[in-house]
């Protein structure tokens, strides 16, 4: 059943599909051995990389060492918050294209603020601030003005874009960054960077969230059938709603790591986010938990893009190559599944 045009995005994501079904004959060791191929190939591919780029004349003397798996790790932890930020809203079947420019947004006020005040705990706070602020906007375009997502968050994007240029016309904010805000996001704990635990925990919570607690199976309810959640008497729009105010939120801690990551509130860097962010969620929709929308799979996912792109830049290859690698690796890892899912009577689709 299709969703409501209040809310139906342009482009439908990935159709949910029970994960047990009540009933069925007890699957066969054929069916066991599908499953977990199709749970497990893109943990398995990403094994297979850091062999290959291990092994590799042209990167194997700089990928398979622990400077490079933490820069990969401590890059990628920006990524990560970014895709929590775009999950959320999606498990409900609306879509929010704004978390990468809105991180953007809260790096330039994060590093404006503790700039002039000399105040990390200021300046994470105006990131918190920034992202929140944008997510109760795109909330109430969506579920109040009940403007269609996708047009409500592109439009967000360029409104953000305006508020950039203005705050910073178009320069980056180096100067007066506290110092303990950089070493935050170049320092390790135990071997592992600093940003990559902050990171870590966030995707750990939205787990715990999602899979572990009554909203989260009522987001997933609303995404998979919003009528019949709506006549069971779930506050749809409230829920709705919510999601962006999380997304604000997750971006604006994203906001915040980006400053640590590059001590600077560049006004440029954070709309680059957004389309990789969709590929780690759609990859991720098809590891781990397979045609279910799903944390785990979106860390892997995350995980295969930071091998592939650190791989490749140490080989050498051009700028092009990681662009289309990334492409490439997103379209075979839905047509994988989706072969694997047929295999076993239920289709992954996207539409």
């Amino acid at each position: 059943m299709r969703t409501p045009p209040e809310t139906m995005p342009d482009v439908e994501p990935i159709a949910l599909a029970p994960t047990e079904t009540g009933g069925a004959a007890p699957a066969r060791h054929g069916d066991r051995a599908l499953e977990l191929a199709e749970r497990f190939a893109l943990v398995g591919l990403t094994a297979v990389l850091i062999v290959v780029f291990a092994l590799l004349p042209a990167s194997s003397e700089t990928f398979p060492t622990v400077a490079n798996l933490q820069i990969v790790l401590a890059d990628q932890s920006v990524l990560l918050a970014i895709s929590l930020a775009v999950l959320f809203p999606i498990v409900t079947n609306v879509w929010d294209f704004s978390p990468g420019a809105t991180a953007g947004l809260a790096a330039v006020f994060a590093g404006s603020v503790s700039s002039g005040s000399g105040s990390i705990l200021l300046g994470v706070g105006a990131a918190l601030l920034v992202g929140v602020g944008i997510g109760v906007v795109n909330g109430v375009l969506v579920t109040v003005a009940k403007i269609n997502s996708v047009i409500a968050t592109f439009g967000m994007t360029i409104v953000i874009a305006g508020l950039v240029q203005w705050k910073t016309d178009g320069n980056s904010i180096v100067q007066g960054i506290p110092q303990g805000l950089s070493d935050f996001g170049s320092s390790n704990l135990l071997g592992v960077p600093k940003i990559a635990l902050v990171a870590v925990a966030l995707a750990g919570i939205a787990y715990y969230v999602l899979r572990c607690t009554p909203y989260g199976r009522y987001l997933f309810a609303i995404g998979s059938n919003r009528p019949a959640a709506r006549l069971v008497g779930l506050r749809v729009e409230w829920l709705t709603f919510t999601t962006f105010v999380v997304a604000g939120l997750l971006a604006g801690i994203a906001g915040a790591l980006l400053v640590a990551r590059t001590g600077a509130g560049n006004p440029l860097v954070g709309p680059g986010y957004t389309i990789p962010a969709y590929a780690a969620v759609f990859l991720g929709a098809v590891a781990v938990q397979p045609g279910r929308w799903n944390v785990p799979g979106v860390v892997v996912a995350i995980l295969f893009l930071g091998i592939l792109n650190s791989g490749l830049t140490l080989a050498g290859a051009q700028t092009f190559v990681n662009d289309l690698a990334n492409g490439v690796a997103l379209l075979a890892g839905v047509g994988v599944a989706n072969l694997l899912a047929r295999h076993r009577g239920r289709a992954l689709t996207t539409t």
